[in-house]
């Protein structure tokens, strides 16, 4: 059955499980995963209080619908089996609830934009048109406070994210959001992508070539008009492949 069929008979809240368990899926097949840890939300359609996550223990790349607990802002599990770790907990929590246009966050140690994170100064610099799709819109919090198990952390790195959908987390990882699944997981996906060019280049010691600022916003805003709808088309793509070779992430 196809994704869309599946969804179809289901209400909001199955498809809102079926996006997610199909992000934690394609993050496991991409390499952004990192074993039991790294988590996803995604606010309950319906509600602003309550969050689909991942229940600690469990591999991204193992995870189906009904495997999703939801939780509170304080981490209750109000309806599945399992609990969420305390970094996730206070973390996602802290971004939904400053953040209300953060519908879904994506929290992970994914190899590059982690490097980017790791390096004095790191910035993604403006050296592909990939890149240029971010120009102005990532964020960096500079203040490693160790693991985010409590609020008040989890507060101050929602903060840090500011009006961006990205935030690179000095020593820790990378925060992507979006209003829906697909268009965090563009984001994930594409700023992977350009953070590993930009790795790339660093490491040949040539020096990069930068796009001119008025050319990177030009483009940029070309960008911004072209992929009004790539995030949900790209993603809706991804489904149908998961559909065909892991059908029972829907399950």
């Amino acid at each position: 059955m196809s994704v869309h069929a599946y969804a179809q008979r289901n209400d909001p809240v199955r498809e809102a499980r079926i996006d997610l368990a199909a992000a934690f899926r394609l993050a496991a097949r991409l390499g952004f995963d990192d074993t039991i840890w790294n988590h996803f939300t995604l606010t309950v359609p319906g509600r602003t209080d309550q969050y689909l996550a991942k229940p600690h223990g469990l591999l991204m790349k193992e995870i189906r619908a009904s495997d999703l607990i939801i939780m509170d802002g304080e981490g209750n599990t109000i309806e599945g089996t399992g609990k969420s770790d305390r970094s996730a907990i206070c973390i996602h929590a802290g971004v939904h609830r400053l953040h209300p246009r953060a519908a879904c966050v994506l929290h992970t140690h994914q190899k590059y934009a982690t490097w980017l994170g790791n390096i004095e100064g790191g910035r993604l610099l403006p050296i592909n048109q990939n890149h240029v799709r971010f120009y102005n819109r990532v964020s960096y919090d500079e203040g490693y406070n160790g693991l985010g198990t409590s609020h008040e952390e989890g507060r101050r790195i929602a903060g840090c994210l500011g009006d961006n959908n990205i935030l690179v987390m000095a020593n820790h990882g990378v925060i992507v959001v979006g209003p829906t699944v697909g268009h965090a997981f563009y984001d994930l996906y594409y700023f992977e992508v350009s953070c590993e060019e930009q790795y790339m280049v660093a490491a040949s010691g040539a020096t990069p070539r930068l796009i001119p600022q008025d050319i990177a916003q030009l483009t940029y805003d070309q960008t911004v008009e072209a992929e009004a709808e790539a995030g949900v088309d790209y993603f809706t793509a991804m489904k149908r492949m998961l559909a065909r070779e892991e059908p029972d992430f829907m399950s």
